[in-house]
Order: C-alpha cells, then structure tokens, then sequence
C-alpha cells in the first residue's frame, strides 16, 4: 500500500504522518505537493494538520483551491481512501468531500491537549481495529473545530450513520453531537479533528491511533 500526505503551505503535521506510515508501518509514503496533478500511484491520500495558507480567510478555505485537491476529489470519487487530520478535515469540508463546517471553538482559544473519544463505528477500514464503543485518547490541537452543520445535515448524518468518533464525557470545542470525525456515505473519506499519528509510538505513551492506521493497512492487504 502506498500513502500520499499532501503538503500545503503551512502544513506542520506532514512529516509526523509519514513517520507513522514510512518508519513505523513500513509502506511507501510520497509527499504529495500541493500543485502536483498526478496522485494516480497513491493508495491512500492524507491530507494533515497545520495551518494551510496561514489559515488566512477561513481554515481549508485557501487550501481547497489548490491544484492537488482535484485529484483528490476523483481519487475519492473512485472508492479509494482519503484520510483528513485537522486542517485536513478542514479541507475535506471546505471541498464539498464531507458535509458541514469546522468554526471557532466554543471558547475562542486555542486547544492542545488529549481528550477522550467514542468510537461509534467500528465497520469501518478505518476502524475496524477497535471494540464497538471502544473509549480511546488522543491529541486535539486547533482553535477551529466546532463542528456545525443545520440540523437536516446533523439528521443525515445520524441517520447514515455516518459519525465515526465522539467526544466522550469533555467536550473541548462546542461541537455540535459532541461530533469529532465523520465520514462520507460511502466510508472510504474520514475527517476527524483528533491527531491519531500523534498517538501511534509506544515511546510517546499512547498508541490509540496506531490502530486506525493498522485497521486500514490489514483490511488492504488482506484483499489484495
């Protein structure tokens, strides 16, 4: 399997992706520059945390006008995996891959820390390495991830069972259902606003989302 991490200017959470992927999973991991056109080699598309353009305008806005980002809608149009961290879930939303919104956090401040999650979904390629209502920790780190959606997309989006993680017990943003990753109908896109390469090296702790990242890497191969 062949990873891509797309590299915006701004990014600063490219490089902790490919550690996961190249050093400690193994598989071969290209940085995706933002202008490259041609990503019909990667297996998976990740597009990581930081701070795309600044976060001028509005975070992802800037960023989803990029030249790679066509590629990554028809990469996705075509069942194969894309993967949004932060920012990324930003871009995803900002792209029309994922419905609803990222906005300022409840307190307007800047949150870093770990926080508890559900996992509400475990059908999933993406998690189908936890429990069904597996409580897990992992990193949060933004000052924009409230997600909002009217409340016929947050029916939708229930109804499609298309809520992949909660915050569980703390929620640190506002966000609405106590939402912090979704993925489309089909389930090959997932946003989340959680860092699971943040937790995924024994020597940092916590491998919680190591498993997101194995679950994915089995279910592959073992079609292959």
């Amino acid at each position: 399997m062949k990873f891509g991490v797309v590299v915006f200017p701004g990014s600063n959470c490219d490089r902790d992706v490919a550690y996961v992927t190249q050093d400690i999973l193994e598989q071969p991991t290209r940085m995706v520059w933002h202008q490259d056109t041609d990503i019909s080699d990667i297996d998976v598309v990740i597009l990581p945390g930081g701070f795309s353009y600044g976060d001028y305008l509005r975070c992802g806005a800037i960023a989803r006008f990029s030249t790679v980002m066509s590629s990554v809608i028809e990469h996705a149009k075509k069942g194969k995996f894309v993967l949004g961290i932060c920012n990324g879930f930003q871009v995803l939303t900002e792209s029309g891959l994922l419905p609803g919104a990222l906005i300022r956090n409840r307190d307007l401040h800047f949150i870093c820390d770990r926080i508890p999650l559900k996992v509400e979904r475990n059908d999933l390629v993406w998690t189908q390495g936890y429990q069904s209502s597996e409580k897990i920790i992992l990193p949060v780190a933004h000052g924009e991830g409230k997600f909002y959606a009217d409340e016929k997309t947050l029916a939708e989006l229930e109804d499609s069972n298309q809520v992949v993680f909660r915050y569980e017990g703390e929620n640190p943003n506002g966000s609405l259902r106590d939402i912090a990753g979704i993925c489309n109908r089909d389930g090959n896109v997932l946003g989340m606003m959680p860092h699971p390469e943040r937790a995924s090296d024994a020597m940092l702790g916590n491998t919680d989302g190591l498993k997101l990242f194995q679950g994915l890497l089995e279910k592959v191969l073992t079609a292959v």
